[in-house]
């Protein structure tokens, strides 16, 4: 699992699993702050679809937080006011950036939750799609 696919999981997912993952290195190691919980602005680009051009939508706020374990930088950055929250991402970054033991029992856990956002995510599309119009099969009068 690559590092995209592991923040999306623990940003999308329970927050109970990406606090008990970044407690569980919190408690064994030391962890400099190099940079404080903060918040910024990202630009977000979009891709017209007629005539395929990149244009700026506007700005996110986002926060974002950077850390250092046994040597190793890990950040952590989402979208809005989630100090706790970009600290944790930041502190299990680093984790699998020291490549510490602890992280090789997490991927069982990130599997499962992503199984987890996948049937939830299904769920809502069906939900959407029953209110689907198809003008396809609308009687023509």
């Amino acid at each position: 699992m690559n590092r995209k696919q592991r923040t999306e999981i623990l940003i999308h997912g329970s927050a109970q699993l990406t606090s008990a993952m970044a407690n569980d290195i919190k408690s064994k190691y030391h962890i400099a702050v190099i940079e404080e919980p903060n918040h910024g602005l990202v630009m977000v680009q979009v891709r017209e679809t007629a005539q395929k051009s990149l244009f700026y939508l506007g700005e996110v706020l986002v926060t974002e937080c950077k850390v250092r374990i046994e040597g190793a930088l890990g950040m952590g950055i989402i979208k809005g006011d989630e100090p706790d929250k970009a600290y944790e991402l930041a502190v299990i970054d680093a984790a699998y950036a020291a490549n510490l033991e602890e992280t090789a029992s997490w991927l069982v856990e990130l599997q499962r939750e992503s199984l987890l956002i996948a049937s939830s995510r299904e769920a809502k599309q069906r939900k959407l799609l029953q209110t689907k119009v198809d003008f396809e099969t609308m009687d023509e009068d």
